[in-house]
């Protein structure tokens, strides 16, 4: 498969998350590139890219090898090995990279401390040099810095077709009980002007739903202060955002913060009348309060 272009991967020594982020001039590249597992490990595979190498590099990681074995074994298999590009980092931050000689240039990359950074057909080396350099130096959570790295290497020249696609990939450090569990960001920009503006919309969001999750468990522990404070968070990453705000008025509701709750439901039933057809069906299942008067007040009923 065709999938010229760039990307990171990387661990975080502190949270211990592990992620993967690409950009391309290439529709979907979300669906061929990055590749990762919670527990395990991310994978991104490249250039005339063989996508085997992402879920198979997986089950080797998955078995306890090291990125760099489990690298060996998909290059030493692998007769187009040559034209390949590809980088895997493991749970334990270990990181191996192959960039075969007959990738189209400007093709190369770089290992630092726990991440390495890869690319080609892009305009110069210069590209994944500042790839590097801004992960190193960015601030905020695994997501940020490597949004910052695909936002380098644009302004340094990236692909040199122009851009079309992005995607971002993070996963806990953590192996959960289930492989599907534990993907912190999963978000794809298949197609767009600016992709790499759209993703990073799309991480903010996603950042708010977070923490409302997080909120949510705090809630079901009966931490509910701690619940409260932490929706308060996520709303204020998102305060546009209706369908937050509407979800959130459960968690209200359950701490005891019934006008707080009623006023929020009110805002956004009036911002967006769609969601007063919510209200009963939630009640009905136990989401709202089941309260035939507070229902009716709420929407203008006698």
């Amino acid at each position: 498969m065709l999938a010229h272009t760039y990307s990171i991967t990387a661990r975080d020594p502190d949270t211990g998350e592990i992620g993967v982020a690409v950009h391309s001039h290439a529709f979907a590249v979300g669906a061929l590139v990055p590749w990762a597992e919670a527990g395990v490990g991310v994978v991104a595979t490249q250039a005339f890219a063989n996508v085997d190498h992402g879920p198979r590099g997986l089950a080797l990681m998955r078995t306890g090898v090291s990125a760099a074995e489990a690298l060996a074994a998909l290059v030493r298999e692998d007769e187009g090995r040559e034209m390949r590009q590809l980088a895997l980092v493991d749970a334990q931050g270990n990181v191996a990279v192959h960039t075969g000689s007959r990738c189209i240039p400007a093709a190369g990359h770089l290992c630092g401390e726990g991440f390495s950074v890869q690319a080609n057909l892009v305009e110069s080396d210069a590209v994944w040099l500042a790839m590097a350099e801004a992960y190193a130096r960015a601030g905020g959570d695994l997501a940020a810095r490597l949004l910052a790295a695909l936002q380098a290497a644009q302004a340094a020249g990236g692909d040199i077709r122009g851009q079309q696609a992005a995607a971002l990939l993070v996963v806990a450090g953590a192996r959960p009980r289930w492989p599907w569990q534990g993907r912190l960001f999963d978000l794809r920009v298949d197609d767009h002007p600016r992709p790499l503006d759209e993703l990073a919309r799309l991480v903010a969001i996603r950042r708010a739903w977070l923490l409302f999750e997080r909120s949510a468990e705090l809630a079901r522990a009966q931490r509910l202060e701690e619940a409260v404070g932490t929706l308060e968070r996520a709303i204020a990453l998102q305060p546009r955002l209706a369908e937050l705000r509407f979800r959130g008025t459960e968690i209200l509701f359950q701490a005891g913060r019934v006008e707080q709750a009623l006023a929020t439901l009110r805002t956004v039933i009036a911002e967006e009348p769609a969601w007063a057809k919510m209200v009963s069906r939630l009640a009905a299942v136990g989401l709202l309060p089941d309260d035939p008067a507070l229902l009716g007040s709420l929407l203008g009923r006698r």
